[in-house]
C-alpha cells in the first residue's frame, strides 16, 4: 500500500492529550500498603526486577474503568457517585496468594498480586457495581469480565506464577479514584462504606 502524502497545511489534527483517569476501586489500609510495598522489593530482588513499584498510596484492585479523559469529566463524576448509592453489601474479606506478570503486546509487562481462590464475595460487589451502573444508563462502563489483581510494577521479565504468604483485609468500603496520567498520583474522589 504505498505511503499517504502529507501537505503542509493539511497534518491531521493532533489529538487531546489524556490526563485524567477515572475507575472504581478497593484500595487496601495504609499499614497493608505499607506490607504490599516490602512484599514488591523481595520479589524485586528475587525476580532480578527493575521495574520501578508502584507507590503504596497507588496500590488498588480496580473493580470498573471508567476511561481516560482530558479533564476530569463532571458529569460522569456526579452519575457515578449517585450510582454508587445504590450499591448495598456487608463487608468481606479479601486474600492474596499469588504473584505472576500479566502478558500483553508491550515490553513492560505488570507484576502484579492475584487474588485467592475464594473470590465469591470480591465478584458479587463487582457484579453489583456494573448492574447499578447499567441501570443509570452508564452501561458502556460495565466490564463483565472481571480479574481480581494488584498491579505492583511494570518490568520486562516475565514472572510465572508462584505462591506468596496469603495476606488480606477486610474491605469495608469502595472508592472512585482520579489518577492523574503519567505523574503518579491518585486522588480519593469519593468513598462509599459497605453496610452489613
Amino acid at each position: 500500500m504505498p505511503e499517504q502524502l502529507v501537505f503542509q497545511g493539511f497534518e491531521p489534527p493532533k489529538l487531546p492529550e489524556l490526563t485524567d483517569g477515572l475507575f472504581l476501586a478497593l484500595v487496601p489500609p495504609a499499614a497493608i500498603a505499607d506490607r504490599i510495598s516490602d512484599l514488591v522489593q523481595q520479589l524485586r530482588y528475587s525476580h532480578r526486577l527493575r521495574g520501578e513499584a508502584l507507590s503504596p498510596r497507588r496500590l488498588h484492585v480496580t473493580l470498573h474503568y471508567l476511561g481516560a479523559y482530558n479533564g476530569l469529566p463532571q458529569n460522569l463524576v456526579e452519575a457515578v457517585c449517585t450510582v454508587a448509592l445504590d450499591v448495598s453489601m456487608p463487608p468481606f474479606e479479601i486474600t492474596f496468594d499469588r504473584a505472576l506478570s500479566f502478558t500483553n503486546k508491550r515490553m513492560a509487562r505488570p507484576l502484579v498480586l492475584r487474588a485467592g481462590r475464594d473470590i465469591v464475595a470480591l465478584s458479587a460487589l463487582h457484579r453489583a457495581v456494573g448492574e447499578a451502573m447499567t441501570r443509570a444508563g452508564l452501561g458502556r462502563w460495565e466490564r463483565p469480565h472481571f480479574t481480581p489483581h494488584m498491579t505492583l510494577l511494570y518490568d520486562r521479565r516475565l514472572v510465572d506464577e508462584h505462591p506468596i504468604e496469603a495476606f488480606g483485609w477486610t474491605v469495608t468500603d469502595f472508592v472512585l479514584v482520579h489518577s492523574l496520567v503519567g505523574r503518579g498520583k491518585h486522588i480519593h474522589l469519593a468513598r462509599w462504606p459497605l453496610q452489613r
